[in-house]
């Protein structure tokens, strides 16, 4: 399967956005670790329609006028981890969840790791909030976009919608 694939600044650096036919398959960080998201060929395509709609939400998004994303996502992941990431879209803008929480949530309160493992491989990364999970005591953990970049979009979300801009 060839995936199609576009780049975009960011507030937290270069984006890779990759489609997968009429989907978002990926959203990739500017220093990503090879192999955290499986995709197959990748070919450049600036004018994907998926591709250009993602752009304009995230601009969007960065720009302070958007809490929510409209896009088709087709990622690719075990059952545990969709089930994980589908919990990662229930999370509210501006709000955070622990690996616990998300542990309960998914019906094992003891698979905290296996909640981070999931997280980790998230990939979606903005439109399914990773940045959204932190640690049980609030604290900001590991996250594929750096920590830099995960305070970045948590201070984003936390600001009212006419002082994001």
């Amino acid at each position: 399967m060839t995936y199609s694939y576009t780049t975009m600044p960011s507030p937290v650096g270069q984006l890779t956005l990759v489609a997968k036919g009429a989907a978002l398959a990926a959203i990739l960080w500017e220093n990503d670790k090879p192999g955290r998201v499986r995709l197959g060929t990748l070919q450049q395509d600036n004018m994907h329609p998926v591709l250009q709609k993602t752009q304009q939400q995230l601009n969007e998004y960065f720009a302070g006028t958007r809490d929510c994303f409209d896009l088709e996502l087709d990622m690719e992941g075990t059952p545990f981890q969709k089930k994980v990431w589908m919990l990662l879209l229930s999370i509210p803008f501006g709000q955070t969840r622990s690996y616990q929480q998300l542990a309960e949530l998914a019906g094992n309160p003891a698979a905290c790791r296996a909640v981070g493992a999931a997280v980790g491989r998230n990939p979606v990364s903005i439109v399914t909030p990773c940045h959204r999970v932190v640690g049980s005591t609030g604290k900001l953990t590991g996250f594929a976009g750096g920590l830099d970049a995960k305070r970045a979009l948590l201070q984003l979300e936390s600001l009212p919608a006419k002082r994001r801009k």
